[in-house]
């Protein structure tokens, strides 16, 4: 599949595929299709995933970063949505080529996703046990005995008391964090090479999140899987990801390590991200006061004219306004599309 993209060689040339590479997505464009036009969700993102990595994307809210997911587990409405450009290869074979019964093979099986609301994604009428029972059976052909033994040790491993019990009991006697410990049991009860979190810690409180954090990345090491890890908290990027992705208005902008990418970044969208996160200040200090981010991630209906930041940007020229910045590498392992990325290093 073929689309008009605005990137570069440096960015098709950053997510070519590598011998430890499970996921590589190259130029990806997912549109919808609606009444008031069509709405550039995701245009020309590319990435690549390896084994035992945990990669995170981050972003405002409407800025693609759970399109791009459903992109690859090809689970939007194909009335409504369509990847019309690019490659999504996993494990060597190409997503977007597959019948629907080869992708309901790989998916849930050999990737799999927790969503962000358990509440809303657990089947209330089913009781948890069946729900992971019902994955075990259908991808590892198991009997439903063998079925829900397997969803009593995964109810184990995430850490469930008196899973057993627990088993017959519907979604709405859990907690809201031990519903999202079921939906991580749901994802790994059939050893995924890939999991998708999509904002796995949303309405949790922070004891809870760091809980649930730490619980996927300990599972995650378990089963050699990878993490793709969406969230809008540079906090939880910066405890459990080596790689990071600054997603805004349906593009990548910023790509690196996540220490490089804290330590300096480069555009000024991901430069305001990290300065709104709050910090602790030492006795005697006076507390910081947090910075925000002018305006609102634009509509992406219409077509945006040079870089999609440049209207909210402190640091935006008439050439910001009128060019669309490439991607490019510059230096080590760290990216960005920015025209003023060397004021950025110097403010």
């Amino acid at each position: 599949m073929v689309g008009n993209v605005d990137t570069v060689s440096a960015e098709k040339a950053s997510a070519r595929t590598t011998s430890t590479a499970i996921l590589t997505v190259e130029d990806l464009q997912t549109f919808f299709f609606t009444q008031d036009g069509v709405t550039r969700a995701v245009d020309g993102v590319s990435f690549e995933v390896k084994l035992g990595d945990t990669l995170g994307i981050v972003g405002e809210s409407g800025c693609g970063k759970s399109i791009t997911a459903l992109s690859i587990m090809r689970l939007l409405p194909a009335k409504l949505a369509r990847t019309v450009g690019g490659s999504i290869r996993f494990e060597d074979r190409e997503i977007l080529m597959l019948g629907e019964a080869e992708m309901r093979d790989i998916r849930g099986n050999r990737m799999a996703m927790i969503f962000q609301e358990p509440m809303t994604s657990l089947n209330p009428v089913l009781t948890v046990g069946e729900q992971i029972a019902e994955a075990v059976m259908i991808h590892q052909k198991k009997n439903r005995g063998e079925a829900l033994t397997r969803a009593i040790e995964m109810l184990r491993l995430v850490r469930i008391p008196d899973a057993e019990r627990r088993l017959k009991d519907y979604p709405h006697q859990f907690s809201g964090g031990m519903r999202q410990r079921v939906m991580i049991a749901m994802a790994l009860s059939c050893n995924p090479k890939l999991l998708i979190a999509d904002e796995p810690t949303t309405a949790l409180d922070v004891t809870i999140q760091a809980q649930i954090l730490r619980l996927m990345l300990e599972l995650k090491d378990r089963i050699g899987a990878a993490v793709m890890l969406i969230t809008h908290d540079l906090g939880v990027v910066a405890e459990t990801c080596q790689r990071v992705i600054v997603m805004y208005a349906g593009r990548k902008v910023e790509e690196g390590e996540v220490t490089e990418l804290f330590d300096r970044p480069l555009h000024p969208y991901t430069q305001g991200l990290i300065a709104s996160i709050p910090r602790r200040h030492r006795q005697g200090q006076r507390p910081r006061r947090l910075i925000e981010i002018p305006g609102i991630v634009p509509a992406l209906n219409q077509i945006i004219p040079g870089c999609a930041f440049a209207p909210r940007c402190t640091l935006a020229t008439e050439r910001c306004r009128a060019e669309t910045p490439p991607f490019e590498r510059q230096e080590g392992t760290h990216s960005v599309a920015c025209w003023q990325a060397r004021e950025v290093v110097t403010t």
